[in-house]
């Protein structure tokens, strides 16, 4: 599963706070489209109801896309989830280590190239970074840039997701620079869900061959 990760395109994450049609229907637009990573990220909702949506999500994911659960180590037990994604105030590393095993996928944020680094030499499976661009869900955080990313590509082995502020203008450049991957979510959830998702991945996997290794 986890060698699983070198081959991702766009990474998909639900909010249901923007979303137009429901947190189900826009995975299953994602999907539709050839997702390869979705990520339930739900902070409004009781364990209950987030239980209930994480299995319909397990479904449609299984033998599709990679599932991850943001932070919620205890829902993703629940419904045998491929792996946690984890904040660097959400819980530690080791602890959902030791959790969850060793054979499912934990990833960990980083604002930094430092944050970075420290998340491959911990053990994480793939960090995520940014924000790369000014965005509206992280107003108080200043944006880091692509040069961060260019020296990820050098010094990293694992993957790298880039996010913040990316959207269908600016993704070739954050793909071109290093990413393995590209986070959006607001520039996917106002519009059409699978359309949005198909063009993304397009973007991404025509600048990939443009990468510097």
């Amino acid at each position: 599963m986890v060698n699983k990760l070198h081959d991702i395109n766009f990474y998909f994450i639900t909010g249901s706070s923007l979303s137009k049609n429901g947190v189900i229907s826009d995975v299953k637009g994602a999907i539709k489209a050839w997702c390869k990573i979705i990520q339930y990220r739900e902070k409004n909702k009781e364990a209950k109801y987030m239980l209930k949506e994480a299995k319909e999500i397990k479904k449609l994911c299984r033998n599709r896309a990679i599932f991850l659960i943001n932070d919620r180590i205890d829902i993703a037990l629940a419904v045998d989830a491929d792996g946690v994604h984890l904040g660097q105030n959400d819980f530690p590393y080791n602890y959902a280590r030791n959790l969850l095993g060793k054979n499912k996928i934990i990833g960990l944020s980083a604002h930094s190239l430092k944050d970075a680094l420290h998340n491959q030499r911990i053990g994480a499976d793939y960090t995520s970074i940014g924000p790369i661009y000014n965005t509206s869900t992280k107003k108080d955080v200043k944006p880091i840039g692509l040069e961060p990313i260019r020296q990820l590509n050098k010094r990293l082995k694992i993957p790298i997701v880039a996010i913040g502020g990316i959207n269908k203008q600016n993704v070739a450049e954050v793909i071109k620079a290093g990413a393995d991957s590209a986070a959006a979510i607001s520039a996917v959830l106002s519009g059409d869900v699978e359309k949005e998702v198909s063009d993304f991945i397009k973007i991404i996997n025509e600048n990939k061959k443009y990468q510097v290794l």
